[in-house]
């Protein structure tokens, strides 16, 4: 049973979209379901799988056609969230789309020479690109980031630290917040550069995680990198912008995401009930056990809703942009609630079978919380939202 595959809203989803959806659930099937377990304990994945879902035109929605992308609409990435998420392994999800956040600051504010030379590759699978913002003295206050960047010539000299960065250890192009104003301790003094994986002087440590272990996450230290100035990405000093609206495309693919995880342990919590037998029933005969089971799928519903009606606004500039961040806010929240809801209930139902490695509950469980956290906390969100409307 799954509201995946209840019959699509006509003003959301056309034809085009539920092809799509078919072709890329049997793809995660395929390709990544049989691996998941494997991958996770392995703490990485193939990088052919990049390859394979450049194939697939996964990597390349929603760019120009010249750098090897394809004509796509929000609900197409919202599909993809869902899809990536079936296969309840929330590491290889995040390396392999890490430049759906790493790629459009250039796509937006990038040079044409820079656009031609970045884009392609990542788009083929045959490179790697990620975002590097967060950093150990403090994440969501990107205004308040330390890691320099002083012109030198045609060159900028890099110095400082970023932390958590997903597909930081392989990573072949690093879009990186940087502030290359240090007399401007807001946000003001910050651009957008892009750091290449070779530069001389970066230095990349590996970080054991409560999940997510098949995403290679590191801590990344810049030392007098040199990195041309033609690898600033949009103007100097106004980079604070595009990571802002970054994020929020990040988080509503986190939503849509998160929501998704939580349907999976749903459906596994009701496999799980009708396959159980205590004192001769099964346990989805237990009041008790379908009233969770229930909770679960209302949370799954409510979020959902919000998620796809906010999308329908976004795509159709439906409220001013101060709601729509307030919406992307509280969505991630509601979003992240319903994960944590349904996965705890799942391993719950599941009993002692719920807390063994290598089900699909047990891993979403430990990747509850990069959910919550990831792309902006709960508080930050709460706190942006009511900013936002003004309360």
């Amino acid at each position: 049973m799954s509201l995946l595959d209840a019959p699509p809203a006509p003003h959301y989803f056309s034809p085009d979209h539920v092809q799509f959806r078919a072709s890329l659930r049997d793809w995660v099937a395929r390709e990544i379901t049989p691996h998941a377990n494997a991958w996770d304990e392995a703490e990485g994945f193939p990088r052919a799988l990049y390859q394979k879902a450049a194939a697939l035109g996964l990597l390349g929605m929603g760019y120009d056609e010249a750098h090897g992308g394809s004509e796509s609409d929000l609900f197409h990435h919202l599909i993809v969230s869902e899809e990536l998420a079936r296969a309840g392994v929330g590491g290889v999800s995040a390396s392999l789309m890490s430049h759906s956040i790493g790629l459009p600051p250039i796509k937006a504010y990038g040079s044409e020479a820079l656009k031609a030379r970045v884009i392609p590759p990542v788009l083929a699978g045959d490179k790697i690109a990620a975002l590097a913002v967060t950093e150990p003295s403090g994440g969501s206050d990107v205004a308040a980031l330390k890691t320099t960047a002083i012109r030198d010539g045609d060159h900028y000299v890099v110095n400082g630290e970023k932390v958590f960065i997903t597909s930081g250890m392989r990573a072949d192009f690093i879009t990186v917040a940087v502030r290359t104003d240090p007399s401007n301790k807001g946000p003001g003094g910050i651009s957008a550069l892009l750091v290449e994986g070779d530069t001389p002087g970066l230095t990349r440590t590996k970080l054991d995680k409560m999940g997510w272990w098949a995403s290679d996450t590191a801590h990344l230290r810049f030392e007098n990198c040199r990195v041309p100035v033609a690898n600033l990405i949009g103007e100097e000093h106004k980079g604070f912008k595009t990571f802002m609206t970054n994020f929020n495309s990040e988080r509503l693919g986190m939503a849509a995401q998160a929501v998704a995880y939580g349907e999976v342990c749903f459906e596994d919590a009701l496999d799980w009930a009708r396959q159980r037998q205590t004192f001769g029933q099964p346990l989805s005969e237990r009041q008790v056990i379908r009233h969770k089971l229930m909770d679960m799928l209302r949370s799954v519903d409510v979020a959902r809703c919000h998620i796809y009606d906010l999308a329908w606004r976004v795509m159709h500039q439906q409220g001013d942009a101060n709601q729509l961040v307030a919406r992307t806010a509280m969505a991630k929240v509601e979003a992240t609630r319903c994960m944590q809801f349904c996965a705890d209930s799942a391993v719950q139902i599941l009993g002692g079978m719920g807390f063994m490695r290598g089900t699909r509950v047990e891993r979403i469980y430990r990747e509850v919380k990069v959910m919550m956290i990831g792309g902006g906390s709960e508080e930050i969100m709460k706190d942006l939202a009511s900013r936002q409307l003004g309360i």
